[in-house]
């Protein structure tokens, strides 16, 4: 299962520094917006000599170009179904979630919550060295105390009503816990704010089918007047990151090319509202970043009908600034972002674009 090869050694006392053997990496939702970041760098690492792609969905990997892959049908709710996929695997990247959508709250714990930790159990169990999680700026939660240019040391704390955010905090937690009762697998949390790119377009994750394409359709009209669209702005404070550059920290952190731990990530710069209206080809009208995080605090704070979605509770995230500081995965993890804040949004409109 395993090939062995001379060593080129990476740096960091990493496993593969004294192991002459190719990786085999195991990834739950590889067909998500991280996953396309991510199975080209694995494709083209010389260490990495199998990838075993872990879906509900049937797909196949060579309709991407993904020859190193290999297809296992798999929900993270089965932990047997998740032992035999891991078999053999020297690090699991953890990349299935459901961040918004249809499903009842019911569904979304079970594949959240349980889904992660039986999919670190089964880590454990299949003997992995390396667990990756994705996690999210959102586990810092959105509080006023929180400050703008966040290290790893802050805490992570869970948000007052948006599901993902308390689930990604909580996730943290659990995961913490797990890891703490034995040296493997070694945990690894990235923290990415939004991740844009050429796959983040129309991306199933992020709104309704119905409500994606109703959005998209309004937008191409708009574009196609002769002079921009006026468009209130929120004048708040956002960071992105393209997808490539999540995929480079979620390989450096399989291959150990820095010690366990969370890292935060993000694209160089920090935009706000009116820069993104801006780049879509609207004339935005700005409103001040004070009155959007009030009218967003106040919002969150009201009580959700049953019939309304969960996608709803995302308002709460524009009640308060998410900005972090990045040092440590530059300095520990050795990553460096390719694309600002700025070109990762333009990737993604020239997408959108077709271009």
């Amino acid at each position: 299962m395993r090939r062995r090869v001379p060593s080129p050694g990476i740096g960091y006392d990493s496993p593969m520094s004294a192991n002459s053997e190719l990786l085999t990496v195991a990834v739950t939702g590889p067909t998500g917006t991280f996953g396309f970041g991510l199975m080209p760098l694995l494709e083209s690492e010389p260490q990495v000599g199998r990838v075993v792609g872990i879906a509900r969905r049937p797909f196949d990997p060579g309709e991407h170009g993904w020859s190193k892959m290999e297809y296992r049908r798999g929900d993270v709710r089965d932990p047997e179904a998740l032992r035999q996929a891991f078999e053999g695997a020297d690090a699991v990247v953890h990349l299935a979630f459901i961040v918004t959508g249809n499903a009842s709250a019911q569904a979304i714990r079970a594949i959240n919550i349980e889904g992660t930790v039986n999919a670190f159990r089964a880590a454990r169990d299949a003997g992995a060295k390396r667990f990756v999680y994705a996690s999210s700026v959102a586990a810092y939660g959105f509080h006023p105390d929180n400050p703008v240019g966040m290290t790893e040391e802050w805490p992570t704390r869970p948000a007052a009503r948006l599901f993902y955010a308390r689930e990604k905090a909580e996730l943290e937690q659990l995961l913490g816990d797990e890891a703490s009762g034995s040296p493997e697998p070694a945990l690894y949390l990235l923290r990415p704010p939004v991740v844009l790119g050429p796959h983040a377009v129309g991306a199933k994750e992020a709104l309704p089918a119905p409500l994606a394409r109703a959005g998209s359709r309004l937008l191409d009209l708009v574009n196609r007047l002769p002079i921009p669209v006026p468009m209130l702005a929120a004048d708040a404070k956002m960071q992105f990151i393209h997808e490539d550059d999540v995929g480079q920290a979620l390989l450096k952190c399989v291959l150990g090319e820095g010690p366990p731990g969370a890292y935060n990530v993000a694209g160089d710069g920090v935009l706000t509202g009116t820069d993104v209206v801006r780049e879509l080809g609207l004339s935005p009208i700005p409103i001040p970043a004070r009155v959007v995080h009030g009218a967003a605090r106040a919002a969150a704070s009201l009580p959700r009908p049953r019939f309304v979605p969960p996608a709803t509770e995302w308002v709460e995230a524009l009640s308060h600034p998410s900005i972090m500081d990045t040092t440590k995965a530059r300095e520990e993890l050795g990553w460096q972002p390719r694309y600002s804040a700025l070109e990762a949004l333009r990737e993604t409109v020239r997408a959108r674009d077709g271009g």
